[in-house]
């Protein structure tokens, strides 16, 4: 049996080669009906892209990069995979690269575009400026993840940090708690990740009327994991840290911040209601589980491939800043509702400026 063809679709679709392969490529300006109408005979005709065909006529190889500091974190391989999925539905592949985190890793990765492997690159720095990562890109689309300052020209997907932590504090300040600290406030050069947490967590203080209390940062090593979180609460509560609620840099952190908590007797979310950060799938089976800030990572991996993809397609404009939305996943740490301490969990999330449950995502209490 003869191979199908773009051709053979478009005849049986009734449509031009350009709109099947706009289709194929996931092309976001086709209108549903014939998206719907190409996808119809994709699927009866059985057509599968000939990828080396494409590249030789193209110049392109349908390789994505996806650049991440550190693949031992699970909020990057669960990003990493949602990447992969919507990339795939677009007709791309990804080769993935981790950098470790160091200014090397980032330059290496960077430069390897040079092998023509790749036809553009998503990527989340954590240490080269600006500057230089703008001296690094050589007309190669890039689209950056994250909230580090990027160069002007660049592309940028990443959630308001500050709105989330503010939204947090917020549902924590509402369930009653009022020494709420913050865990995961790094020891050496703090990242912008946790600048940013940080201020939305002391704006939401304000907002209540609470003072920050420096003892209610809890301090851990730079890109600490589980362990290194526990061991630093452990020794603030020795010290006699008084504190009812928890908001925490990261999952890891949080998970941590439990064992912690259970080894000085304190109950959670009785004593002290917990938060984290990135709803990784390990937190709905943490004892108790956790409620976590939710970054929307279906939103952000389809916006940063329309960035991606619109460079690839000429586009040679300004950079775009581009900010996706976040929910609370509520679980039994801090559930929903106004009354956390000795409550009973309550699953779901919220999202925008809704308001349920007495808790808030996305937005500002009322």
């Amino acid at each position: 049996m003869s191979r199908v063809t773009l051709q053979d679709v478009a005849e049986h679709a009734g449509v031009s080669m350009k709109t099947v392969s706009n289709v194929v490529r996931g092309y976001q300006h086709v209108s549903p009906g014939m998206r719907e109408r190409v996808q119809a005979a994709i699927d009866e005709l059985g057509y599968r892209p000939n990828r080396t065909g494409r590249s030789l006529a193209t110049g392109r190889s349908s390789m994505l990069g996806l650049a991440f500091p550190d693949l031992r974190r699970p909020y990057f391989a669960e990003l990493a995979h949602v990447f992969a999925r919507v990339a795939e539905s677009r007709g791309y592949r990804l080769l993935l690269a981790e950098t470790g985190a160091t200014a090397d890793g980032e330059r290496s990765v960077l430069r390897d575009r040079e092998a023509g492997i790749m036809d553009a690159m998503v990527m989340q720095p954590q240490v080269l400026p600006a500057r230089e990562l703008d001296g690094e890109r050589h007309g190669m689309p890039i689209v950056f993840l994250g909230e580090d300052p990027q160069p002007d020209g660049a592309d940028q997907v990443a959630i308001d940090n500050v709105a989330a932590a503010r939204d947090a504090v917020g549902h924590l300040v509402r369930a009653g708690r009022r020494r709420i600290g913050f865990l995961g406030h790094e020891t050496d050069r703090m990242s912008w990740t946790s600048r940013l947490r940080i201020e939305g967590y002391r704006r939401a203080l304000a907002d209540a009327g609470l003072s920050a209390d420096p003892e209610l940062l809890v301090m851990r090593r730079q890109d600490g994991d589980a362990r290194d979180a526990e061991e630093a609460l452990d020794a603030a509560l020795t010290a006699g840290l008084q504190l009812d609620g928890l908001l925490c840099r990261d999952d890891l952190a949080a998970i941590g911040a439990l064992r912690a908590l259970r080894r000085h007797g304190l109950d959670v979310p009785g004593d002290v209601a917990v938060i984290g950060w990135d709803a990784i799938e390990l937190g709905a089976s943490t004892a108790p589980s956790l409620t976590s800030v939710a970054p929307d990572t279906r939103a952000l991996a389809e916006r940063a491939l329309d960035l991606l993809l619109e460079r690839l397609e000429g586009y040679a404009g300004p950079g775009r800043h581009v900010t996706v939305g976040h929910t609370i996943e509520f679980r039994e740490s801090a559930p929903a509702g106004s009354a956390v301490a000795g409550g009973t969990a309550a699953g779901g999330a919220v999202a925008g400026s809704a308001v349920a449950g007495g808790a808030v995502a996305g937005g500002t209490a009322p």
